[in-house]
């Protein structure tokens, strides 16, 4: 089966969470980072973990009970992972019935979307996924990022986040941006930074930037270093 892949704005929505096992505490973890309004979930035997999350998080709702189909009130996505294959259809079904995106963990098949397996460095973020066809293989393919892409493109990433809103700014063609981000994106420039060398940074960002924006290289810097 081909997914269409796709980043979701969580902010502002509510998410339910139905079991919250050792799997379910991963995908709980997953959504606080993506600042939900709420997560409602629904265990009836929750581990001492996800009690102690719960009160570092406002965001969480625990309900120490089974699942309900009251449960789904105002849901725009929801994650099952009860371990009972008949509750877990269920679920399905209603979240197929109101149009609520749904994950039944382990079970593709139950599913109108799977979570890729995801590698992060800051902001920048790789999704894996297999299709559903082996999720062994997604995390394996996961691991060796970690080898191909270090500390250092985090900070690349906030360098160029920094820049790309004042370079808009500046009102010039398309054309003359798009050639000065795809200077920003050159080896030397991912060098320095492995390096933590600010005067070459330094040097080489002035190379490139219009000079409107020099002034504002040590204030960008100062960020990273």
């Amino acid at each position: 089966m081909h997914y269409f892949p796709v980043s979701v704005d969580l902010r502002g929505r509510k998410c339910l969470v139905a079991g919250a096992g050792a799997v379910g505490l991963r995908k709980i973890q997953r959504l606080l980072e993506a600042s939900p309004r709420e997560i409602l979930v629904v265990e009836p035997q929750p581990d001492p973990s996800l009690e102690a999350l719960t009160r570092e998080n406002d965001t969480l709702r625990l309900v120490r009970r089974c699942f309900r189909s009251e449960d789904l009130k105002d849901c725009f996505l929801v994650i099952a992972s009860t371990g009972d294959n008949r509750v877990n259809q269920e679920i399905s079904r209603l979240c197929g019935e109101k149009n609520i995106l749904c994950n039944i963990v382990d079970e593709p098949e139950l599913c109108s979307f799977i979570l890729p397996a995801l590698f992060r460095r800051g902001q920048l973020s790789f999704a894996v996924s297999t299709g559903g066809a082996s999720p062994a293989l997604a995390r394996v393919v996961k691991e060796r990022l970690g080898d191909c892409f270090g500390p250092e493109y985090a900070d690349w990433t906030r360098l160029l986040g920094g820049f790309r809103s004042l370079i808009l700014e500046l009102g010039l063609e398309e054309k003359a941006n798009k050639a000065i981000f795809r200077s920003l994106c050159q080896e030397d420039i991912l060098q320095a930074l492995r390096r933590e060398d600010r005067e070459d940074l330094t040097r080489l960002l002035r190379e490139r930037l219009p000079r409107q924006l020099h002034s504002e290289i040590g204030t960008v810097l100062d960020e990273l270093f």
